[in-house]
């Protein structure tokens, strides 16, 4: 990277064209933006897995290399996810994915519960931080309350809470990023209510932690979800919370299995050379900026900050394109979103635009990406949706004006 990279840490400073570079599937000369629901793999998080599995792995806590590798492995993997979002390595639960620790968790929390207690979910949120809760407080009796979205801005107005957290209240779920809208709600305000009231607070991370830093302290999270392959690892969700907090629960597991802290919430023989993978995707965001002098943690800090400020540059032009067409309605309006657009084209149906952009090779998705309860908000399940264009830091310009100009020969 060039000197005027080594002396600043701003969005104008990543240089995206080396970061591109990294990635082996950008070679295809598709634009992905499509990163909401998953982004590409770096070559060094490719390396990393394929050494893992070529210096050989085998299962935890045995006397010999193979074995005390794995170890090692889910050792520095929590540290890792650990220093991404601020949290301590002995709280990281690692696992397949956010939905899949959702449901685990809901069900150690819910034992918790009693009849007529009561939980807030949100409408914003993807359906993994909604229906584990949902059927969980049916399960135990227990009332649901919603926290509901403005249908014309798509904000989540923090107020509310105000209205829907009582005394009786045990968890309150929310986003930190609508996976679909791009809406970042005040979530250190929500939090803020709950813990008033007593009640834990569960963050969806997924969609944010891969757009800016996160301290997860600051947002009030005593439970934070971030899933590895939305920022260029493999497919790998992580849970963090204190480990006093997780010291409380007990989900149920097998009896040979081990009782400790973290290990308690992780079922079944880990997919290491993936933890592998992991770590080497936290580095990658480490190393979008020359090294600093601080560590990893701090690192992270600053290339975040880079990575949000391109990003959002990169998004006006985006918005402000969509935006500017006749034919094109855009979802989602706040001063404070994430880079992600939703979006339908007059006279045409969301499924057929994505075909449309897949055939001039631009990777998008539609329909309602799990955002269920935003999407019936907004009227759109029955016409299928919308579509989505999402970006990640190794976006470019280019990417934005392939996107705006087939959208624009979609006017007819």
């Amino acid at each position: 990277m060039n000197e005027k990279t080594r002396r600043a840490g701003t969005g104008d400073d990543l240089d995206v064209t080396a970061i591109r570079a990294d990635f082996p599937a950008l070679a295809d000369g598709y634009a992905y933006l499509d990163g909401a629901a998953g982004t590409q793999t770096p070559n060094p998080v490719i390396d990393a897995i394929a050494d893992a599995y070529r210096l050989g792995l085998s299962n935890t806590d045995g006397p010999f290399p193979a074995s005390q590798r794995s170890n090692a492995i889910i050792a520095a993997c929590r540290q890792a996810v650990a220093d991404l979002v601020g949290g301590q390595p002995q709280g990281v639960i690692l696992g397949p994915n956010m939905t899949t620790l959702t449901y685990r968790l809901s069900a150690a929390i819910a034992k918790l519960w009693g009849h007529g207690d009561e939980i807030v979910v949100s409408q914003l949120d993807h359906d993994a931080n909604v229906r584990p809760w949902v059927q969980a407080a049916e399960r135990s009796g227990v009332t649901v309350r919603w926290a509901r979205v403005d249908v014309e801005t798509g904000e989540l107005n923090w107020e509310q809470y105000q209205e829907l957290v009582g005394p009786r209240t045990r968890l309150v779920a929310v986003t930190a990023a609508s996976n679909v809208l791009g809406i970042r709600p005040q979530v250190e305000r929500i939090t803020e209510i709950a813990h008033a009231a007593g009640a834990l607070t569960y963050v969806d991370g997924v969609h944010a932690t891969p757009h800016g830093p996160i301290d997860i302290h600051s947002l009030g999270a005593d439970f934070y979800l971030t899933s590895a392959y939305k920022w260029c690892g493999p497919h790998i969700g992580a849970a963090i919370a204190t480990p006093a907090l997780l010291e409380s629960l007990h989900p149920d597991k097998l009896i040979p299995a081990s009782d400790d802290v973290p290990d308690r919430f992780q079922t079944g023989t880990a997919p290491f050379a993936d933890f592998a993978g992991v770590t080497a995707a936290v580095d990658h965001l480490a190393g979008l900026l020359p090294p600093g002098n601080g560590e990893r943690r701090a690192q992270l800090l600053t290339t975040m900050a880079a990575v949000e400020s391109y990003e959002s540059k990169l998004f006006e032009e985006l918005k402000g394109g969509l935006g500017a067409m006749p034919h094109v309605t855009l979802y989602g309006h706040s001063l404070k979103q994430a880079p992600t657009a939703y979006f339908q084209v007059a006279n045409h149906s969301p499924e057929d635009v994505a075909a449309q952009l897949a055939a001039a090779r631009i990777n998008v998705w539609s329909g309602d990406n799990y955002a269920w309860e935003v999407v019936g908000a907004l009227g759109l399940r029955a016409v299928g949706g919308a579509v989505r264009a999402s970006l990640v830091h190794y976006n470019n310009r280019e990417d934005v004006s392939r996107l705006l100009d087939a959208v624009d020969r979609l006017r007819s």
